[in-house]
């Protein structure tokens, strides 16, 4: 595979001027050495695994009332390497560093409701949730869950949770109650915190009754209530009432005490999607949560104090955290809860103009979606302060590539990045200094020694593989929630590989450095005994006029595999067998016969995880007769029925 064409480069004032240039002469002044290019920072970075970290920690600055006595203790040890010994901090410290008047958060709901909390504001909010916890019981390895959209209320309680040293663990309130139950009945949280209803696609959807049933099924010492629609639950405090019941006779605010905990101490529980049985607790600490989070932010990403950030995401997924944590650098965090399209397709981009945001976070559909309904927002948005594009969610294709720069802005930094709730941050990502290749993620991520190994264990460079890293992390889970033994943990991870993290991705690296992900490594086809990465597939229908959304499978049949792809169509288009032609001719042309589907099938809708990933394997399990654990993880579950029986399957 030869080098490709950049689509953008970026300016030399850029790269000079940026945090990551600043970053390279701290780590060669202080080692005295020098760094040709990334590639070799990179490759210090993994060899050095200590010295970096520490130089991490220094640069950015993480307050901490006691330094570590021991960066990395049993490195030849994974999962078992234990990060910053000694050290104590706390994260929620670190994320309330500033104080004044400018804006941290502004939250925005799709009824245009828009709120701001300055800093001062913010730090006070915290202030008197955490004696409201603190009064209803909750401390240090205590859980608080939040049933939540994505407003500044739920960055206050996770901010004041993790201030007594508790675990915050939250989803959004579009769960049913077996989805909510499924996550927090196993981590019995002492506090829930709830809304009573939110709103999406121009619907007012009322909460109060599941918030009930869910409170009803665990044991709390209190159930708390963001009022969005206000209507009262029975049983419940209402979040003003509860923060106001802490001031004090004169209207002030008690003192934030901000616990000193070691480097390792747990700060999250997150979930994996569910989509295989019962949703797994995965623990991940406040150390390495904050400094990988600082490293993604302010070297790969750019962000800056004073920056404005925004990320389109929901509480449930861990976008939402790794956004959060934009509030270490001193950035403004710009919140959106509802639907990105209403009231109409471009909401998220007229946000863009009205806030002046420079870091603009969203799923790869959003993308492909803004191109399918024509939209050239460069003829119609402003766009000045935006700088840099982030893309996950799934691999961004060739073609949102190529309209980002051709219908959005040529100048900015579209950096697709992948990692995952597992890590809660990024293997693969971007990098301000790099150029941009059409359908490519830039660079491996500083400090993340990440391989693309070969079906014998061995390491390959632009062949395809499984995406392995073979050095420890900070920011690897501490462990799984009721895994005493650590054997689920080892499971998810080691199984494949001793001592080596299999992330599950079917990747390749390219000749620019960069990475492409064909696909989830359980998704991958194998017609025949032949690998195929499912965005291989899906580049190519994402081309065709009339297909809106596709998900392709493997169906076992004659005693192998046969690739089947189901589209949704257009309105008013037809599955001609004009159109099937069509399809199946551009997947040969760009691919291999193999990766041709035997069938092309029409759905009304494709089966989605709450984080708006295509969820191929419950729609492979249903296409072959298989039961299917849990369908609560699925934002649409309804649309699995058209899969089943089929007869056009069997024949």
């Amino acid at each position: 595979m030869s080098k490709k064409q950049s689509l953008w480069q970026p300016a030399s004032e850029r790269i000079t001027s940026s945090t990551l240039s600043r970053f390279q002469a701290f780590v060669e002044a202080r080692n005295g050495c020098k760094f040709d290019d990334y590639g070799d920072l990179h490759r210090w970075s993994v060899t050095e695994l200590a010295e970096f970290w520490q130089s991490v920690w220094d640069f950015t600055g993480v307050r901490a009332t006691r330094e570590a006595d021991s960066v990395l203790v049993d490195e030849e040890r994974f999962p078992g390497a234990r990060w910053f010994q000694g050290a104590r901090l706390n994260y929620a410290e670190n994320l309330l560093n500033r104080r004044d008047s400018g804006a941290a958060i502004i939250g925005r709901l799709e009824n245009g409701d828009r709120r701001e909390l300055s800093w001062s504001e913010l730090y006070e909010q915290v202030a008197l949730a955490a004696s409201a916890l603190r009064e209803s019981g909750v401390q240090k390895g205590d859980r608080v869950a939040g049933m939540l959209p994505n407003i500044p209320e739920t960055i206050v309680a996770m901010l004041a949770t993790a201030s007594l040293g508790a675990l915050w663990s939250s989803c959004s309130p579009d769960f049913g109650v077996s989805g909510v139950l499924d996550r927090f009945g196993q981590i019995q949280p002492k506090v829930l915190i709830a809304c009573d209803g939110y709103h999406y696609n121009g619907k007012t959807i009322d909460c109060t009754e599941k918030v009930s049933e869910v409170a009803s099924q665990l044991e709390l010492s209190a159930t708390v209530v963001v009022p969005i629609l206000g209507v009262p639950v029975d049983g419940a405090v209402s979040w003003p009432s509860y923060l106001r019941a802490q001031q004090t006779d004169s209207g002030g605010v008690p003192e934030l005490h901000f616990e000193q905990l070691p480097f390792d101490h747990p700060l999250f529980i997150m979930y994996s999607s569910g989509t295989t049985g019962a949703p797994k607790c995965i623990v991940h600490s406040a150390g390495g949560t904050l400094l990988q989070h600082l490293k993604e932010h302010q070297l790969h990403v750019g962000l800056a104090p004073k920056d404005v950030l925004f990320y389109f995401t929901t509480c449930g997924w861990m976008m939402w955290n790794w956004m959060v944590g934009g509030l270490a650098t001193g950035a403004t965090l710009v919140l959106y809860d509802g639907s990105p399209f209403y009231p109409a397709p471009d909401t998220l981009l007229d946000i863009v103009d009205d806030e002046g945001i420079n870091v603009f976070g969203v799923g790869a559909k959003y993308i492909s979606a803004l191109e399918k309904q024509g939209l050239r927002p460069s003829e119609t948005h402003k766009l000045n302060s935006l700088r840099t594009v982030l893309s996950t969610g799934s691999p961004l294709s060739h073609e949102s590539f190529r309209y980002v720069y051709r219908d959005v802005k040529e100048d900015v930094c579209l950096s697709s990045i992948s990692g995952g709730t597992d890590i809660i941050s990024c293997f693969v990502l971007g990098n301000e200094c790099l150029p941009v290749h059409e359908g490519e993620l830039q660079c491996a991520g500083l400090g993340m020694a990440v391989e693309v190994w070969d079906e014998q264990g061995q390491p390959v460079k632009e062949t395809k593989g499984e995406m392995v890293c073979v050095k420890p992390f900070p920011s690897a889970p501490v462990g799984f929630w009721n895994d005493p033994d650590g054997q689920r943990y080892h499971k998810a991870y080691f199984a494949s590989y001793e001592g080596i993290w299999a992330h599950g991705d079917y990747a390749e690296f390219t000749p620019s450095g960069g990475m492409i992900i064909h696909g989830r490594s359980d998704a991958v086809l194998n017609p025949g005994g032949v690998r195929i990465g499912t965005a291989e597939i899906y580049r190519q229908v994402e081309k065709i006029e009339d297909v809106l959304d596709s998900v392709c499978i493997g169906q076992n049949w004659d005693d192998d595999v046969r690739v089947v792809l189901f589209v949704v169509l257009k309105e008013g288009a037809e599955l001609t067998d004009e159109l099937s032609a069509e399809i199946r001719a551009a997947i040969r042309r760009e691919n291999t016969p193999r990766h041709v589907p035997a069938k092309i099938l029409e759905v009304t809708d494709i089966p989605r995880t709450r984080s708006g990933k295509i969820a191929e394997i419950p729609v492979r399990k249903t296409v072959n007769g298989e039961s299917i654990d849990n369908t609560e993880s699925l934002s649409n579950p309804e649309s699995l029925p058209q899969f089943r029986d089929r007869p056009e399957l069997q024949v």
